[in-house]
């Protein structure tokens, strides 16, 4: 669209002096504004790195202020932009070694104190994508769980294109599709770097532990648990299990099977596993019906990176840590206090 040349005219005394100035033409302003990507970025620029007004900004593109607002909003929505706010207070530093000491961590981050579970899975999940995008690198193999705070990873990460990379899904799949889908994080983590995504194809849950077995043996799964049993990194995340739980395979069982579950001592939710306050599995038939990489094999892996949150989480975590040992915990301040409380159990 061509631009528009406006001319105006100051006088100074008893001259006049012509300046020319150069202005866009006004858009439409509807809502097609926001999904072009190019504008969106421009304006993104021109805010915070060249740190103009949004009223500047509006005037030189011909936008409105308000769809400016609306940009800046859709560009942190989708996660073009990323605003990091240095988290490293001293108490979180102090943590992050006591946790590293007591559970023999690699590294420990963490993230200031959440007010809620939904606050905790989204600082989390934060905290959890800027470590994979300073972290993953060309050749390497990943597998991945799946879970709210998983999820939340992709809105901060941010990687190189990395052709050569491995994405392999550690357990089944859900019939509805969704953002929640514990392959969907697979597919959508290997689009984001260009990698080869290898999904787990087989459903997440079926009716009999015969069944579990007949797929394993007969559909090639035995594939994807020889490229598990090599992974350079694994990313679980963990639930809890009780009556005010939220995890997300909750939904996948009775009610019935469900109370039965924490009679028997259940806390602990890990992709689908249902463990006791220890780490050890629960006799139910349930864990015979999941269809994932055994836990067994998840323990070997070279790296394993665990990423939850929530006060109320950390008797699960300490479970999966129990279970499945632990190099990289991602998790908030309130988590972090109660492990290590818990840890005195060791």
């Amino acid at each position: 669209m061509s631009e528009h040349i406006c001319v105006t005219r100051k006088k100074r005394g008893a001259k006049a002096a012509e300046k020319t100035t150069m202005t866009r033409v006004k858009r439409m302003q509807g809502k097609g504004v926001t999904s072009d990507k190019a504008t969106r970025l421009r304006v993104a620029w021109m805010y915070y790195d060249r740190r103009m007004t949004q009223r500047d900004i509006a005037e030189a593109l011909g936008l409105a202020r308000t769809t400016v607002i609306r940009l800046l909003e859709e560009v942190l929505r989708r996660g073009e932009v990323q605003i990091w706010i240095a988290t490293d207070s001293e108490e979180s530093l102090s943590l992050a070694a006591d946790l590293e000491a007591r559970f023999g961590l690699a590294e420990a981050i963490i993230v200031p104190q959440a007010r809620d579970q939904d606050e905790a899975t989204r600082s989390v999940g934060a905290a959890l994508g800027r470590f994979l995008s300073e972290t993953v690198h060309e050749g390497m193999s990943l597998g991945v769980g799946w879970g709210r705070t998983l999820t939340a990873s992709l809105g901060s990460f941010r990687p190189l294109r990395l052709a050569d990379t491995r994405v392999i899904s550690l357990l089944g799949g859900m019939i509805e599709a969704g953002h929640e889908n514990s392959t969907d994080y697979a597919w959508q983590l290997a689009s984001r770097m260009g990698a080869e995504c290898f999904l787990y194809p087989a459903p997440l849950l079926v009716d009999s532990a015969e069944t579990a077995r007949v797929l394993r043996e007969k559909c090639g799964l035995d594939r994807i648990d020889q490229m598990a049993a090599s992974l350079d990194m694994a990313i679980v995340s963990v639930g809890d299990i009780g009556a005010e739980a939220t995890s997300l395979s909750r939904g996948l069982i009775s009610a019935a099977e469900y109370e039965r579950l924490i009679e028997r001592g259940a806390l602990c939710d890990v992709m689908c596993h249902a463990l006791d306050g220890q780490g050890r599995e629960i006799d139910h038939p349930l864990n015979r019906r999941i269809m994932s990489v055994a836990l067994s094999v998840l323990a070997e892996t070279r790296h394993l990176v665990i990423a939850s949150g929530g006060v109320s989480r950390a008797p699960a975590i300490f479970a999966a840590i129990r279970r499945l040992g632990c190099h990289t915990l991602v998790t908030d301040i309130g988590a972090a206090r109660a492990l290590l409380a818990l840890g005195n159990d060791l």
